[in-house]
């Protein structure tokens, strides 16, 4: 429960920023490993009920900002609600000062306070405890308490008694088909193989606790106590059968992994169901926090799941918008609540859903995963949510991307079509559900998988075939199998969703791609950036992502500054407003398209170059990379894929090419009039005759080949009579290539240029 500075009291300046709270940590055997804490200490999924006996790891969090945090003096902990006759007390907590708050996304915001931050509460009987945390500051003081359920385990038959048909909630059939509910029946009758031994069954039973303060709580350890059972010596197929199995001895029912793992035991929830009156019931958590899982699943490198979640994007999901009204949008994929909302939803056919749960939780396990095997798929063993299809901003449903259909649901442009976007942003009117803002949304990596949603000018572009060729899409890819030895392990793949790691080396941060999974379609190649072709058009095969960054840096070139000015400048953002034009509004759409998926075309290169360029040409007349605009091409050449069409081309054989003629206006295909010392270009028949029209520009460009090592001169004169003047310096070639040289030109006077090597 989150606390603010008590009203009245004298504060720092306002507001008051120290957002206590106290909660139960779950600790892991990551934790355990990556801390050095001792081997037997008792790991905790955080939940808000547990076994009597067992610790819960409460700490108070403070906010980050170290000027508040530095107001606390002092924090007194009390234990204010118990059970009659409980003995309980609150103990010191031994856990290293560097053991950070849990969740990644909550370190964003949280910090252990810094005194007194930390404390353990064993349950001793069934009933709830609450404890109060007072944080001094040298501003006032300020409460922050946590309600806690000390129960008994009651075992899975006597959840079935009420979870297989209604009126609760039918949960019990679906879980029976899940691996959860016989891995350990597998494991001790032999069909897991010889490696299953007494140290899998901590996490493949319920309530598995060795402290002697656990004893009480009927969980397995306590039952197999009681009953004497042991682990077997011989794993066969008649181990499981023989578990004692009636109540109240009803070992079986405690075996595998249940649902009083993950919601707690439910001595009081079922003792007190129906009673509507019953304070605090259902006394069971509902929690999609992450805890639940990682208790056993962050436990590398067998069950390193979790552990690869921690290094990934999902774990530190924006937070940013809660309360507004496009929130209702936001969090079906911003928060696990609305995202299981939305697609609990869809699998019963309601496709109309919003949802005002704005409650935030990062991206975790039961997001993604159903673990009671509701509304899975058929022979689904990973548990997946929903992975029949996905449905796009712009209306279509994709189905071809097996379980990346899951990624799908979200890694899509949720902003409505791209040309309904580009159309009502410059009238104000709404572009998208929650309201007009424009370009397409972040994370559009399903779109350009598909090549869709984007502004395509009406034409037919092409794709790449990862869409048909990548086994589940996204998945295939990104939760790659990375092996225990490389150094990637842990960092890239799996859980992480992420296709390349940091390596720091004397201080130097070099990233390794992890192409892998690329090699078997796309040979030994050894980063994403490899090059495949010249996209941009600049003579020049450079890899993949680099041509897309060129064309990216290129369109953003001719689009407007946050001034609203075409400026020529390279940008790495946009400022689009709503008097733009129609066709800046186009490019810019694609730009951020292309941008926000992230990839620089490793998703889809065809369909993202050909965005690029389609654009580009768009805003410029200029199909072809490089070339020139596409009515002079046609007017000319009848093509704009004509060879005699390319900027450097001379089809009327005098040695000026295309780009020149281009530029003085002049018919490229009619050779200019030589003259001693250098060629004139003329619209007429004559130098001197009536019908000459030669135009004057304020500047030149002069362009003439080299040899490296030559000595060249520009010169220019105004009238061909007269006499050669020196245009800036001598140039010296540092090698053989074509120069190009740019001098202004006298205003309203005509000029010749001339190149002389002396």
């Amino acid at each position: 429960m989150a606390a603010a500075l008590a009203a009245g009291a004298a504060s720092p300046p306002s507001p008051y920023l120290l957002n206590a709270r106290v909660i139960p940590r779950p600790l892991t055997p990551g934790d355990v490993t990556l801390y050095n804490l001792p081997a037997s200490t008792e790991y905790s999924g955080g939940l808000n009920t547990l076994g009597i006996g067992t610790p819960a790891y409460l700490e108070v969090d403070v906010t980050t900002n170290t000027a508040y945090v530095a107001t606390i003096t002092n924090i007194t902990w009390a234990l204010t609600t118990r059970p009659i006759a409980s003995q309980a007390v609150l103990t010191a907590n031994t856990f290293p000062t560097n053991l950070p708050v849990y969740l990644p996304s909550d370190r964003l915001v949280y910090q252990v306070a810094p005194v007194a931050g930390r404390m353990v509460l064993r349950p001793d009987m069934t009933g709830q405890y609450t404890v109060t945390a007072t944080i001094s500051t040298t501003s006032g003081k300020t409460n922050a308490s946590v309600n806690l359920n000390g129960e008994k385990y009651m075992g899975v038959e006597v959840c079935a008694s009420c979870h297989s048909g209604s009126p609760a909630p039918d949960i019990y059939p679906s879980w029976l088909t899940t691996g959860h509910a016989s891995i350990f029946t597998e494991g001790i009758d032999g069909l897991l193989g010889g490696g299953y031994n007494q140290s899998c069954i901590k996490c493949h039973t319920t309530g598995y606790d060795t402290n002697a303060s656990a004893l009480a709580d009927d969980g397995f350890y306590s039952m197999a106590q009681k009953t004497g059972w042991t682990f077997p010596t011989v794993l066969a197929s008649t181990n499981y059968a023989s578990m004692p199995s009636t109540w109240p001895n009803d070992l079986q029912g405690l075996a595998n992994i249940t649902c009083e793992n993950c919601h707690g035991p439910g001595y009081d929830h079922a003792n007190t169901y129906g009673q509507t009156n019953a304070p605090g019931w259902p006394f069971l958590d509902v929690s999609y926090t992450v805890g639940t899982c990682e208790q056993c699943h962050d436990s590398p490198p067998t069950e390193a799941y979790g552990t690869q979640w921690y290094a990934s994007s999902h774990a530190v999901t924006t937070t940013v918008p809660t309360t507004s009204k496009s929130a209702q949008y936001c969090v079906r994929c911003h928060t696990p609540y609305g995202f299981i909302n939305v697609v609990s939803n869809m699998a019963a056919g309601n496709t109309n859903v919003t949802t005002s749960n704005t409650t935030y939780a990062a991206i975790g396990c039961q997001t993604c995963h159903e673990p009671h095997g509701l509304t899975v798929p058929a022979n689904d063993s990973h548990l997946i949510r929903v992975m029949a299809s996905a449905t796009f901003g712009d209306g279509t449903v994709i189905t071809n991307g097996g379980e990346g259909n899951l990624c799908m649901n979200c890694h899509h442009s949720r902003d409505g079509s791209a040309v309904t976007n580009v159309a009502n942003y410059p009238k104000g009117l709404p572009t998208w559900a929650g309201g007009s803002s424009f370009g397409p949304h972040d994370g559009v990596q399903g779109d350009m998988i598909e090549g869709i949603n984007a502004i395509t000018y009406g034409l037919v572009l092409p794709s790449s075939a990862h869409r048909y060729s990548v086994a589940n899409a996204c998945v295939g890819c990104h939760m790659q199998t990375i092996a225990t030895n490389d150094p990637g392990f842990l960092l890239s793949g799996g859980h992480t969703f992420e296709m390349s790691y940091n390596v720091v080396n004397n201080g130097v941060t070099n990233k390794v791609d992890q192409v892998a999974v690329c090699n078997q379609c796309h040979g030994q190649i050894t980063t994403f950036n490899f090059p495949v072709e010249d996209y941009n058009g600049d003579g020049v095969i450079q890899g993949v992502q680099t041509e897309v960054q060129l064309m990216l840096n290129q369109l953003s070139a001719l689009l407007p500054n946050s001034s609203g000015v075409v400026d020529g400048t390279v940008k790495t953002s946009l400022s689009v407003t709503t008097n733009w034009t129609t066709a800046q509004l186009n490019a810019a759409y694609n730009w951020q398209y292309v941008a926000n998926d992230g990839s620089l075309g490793v998703h889809n290169a065809p369909f993202a170059t050909a965005l690029l360029k389609a654009s580009i040409a768009n805003l410029t007349g200029i199909t072809v990379p490089g070339g020139l605009p596409d009515a002079w091409e046609i007017q000319y050449f009848g093509s704009i894929t004509n060879a005699n069409g390319a900027p450097d081309a001379d089809p009327a054989g005098d040695g000026v090419p295309n780009w020149l003629k281009y530029a003085l206006g002049l018919n490229p295909l009619v050779a200019g009039l030589s003259v001693p010392g250098g060629v004139v270009y003329a619209n007429g028949n004559s130098l001197g005759g009536s019908t000459n029209n030669i135009q004057i520009y304020t500047a030149a460009d002069v362009t003439f080949n080299t040899v490296a090592g030559r000595t060249y001169q520009v010169q220019e004169v105004t009238s061909l009579s007269g006499g050669w003047q020196n245009v800036g310096n001598p140039i010296v070639a540092t090698n053989t290539a074509s120069m190009s040289y740019l001098t202004p030109t006298v205003g309203n006077m005509q000029q010749f240029f001339r190149v002389v090597s002396p």
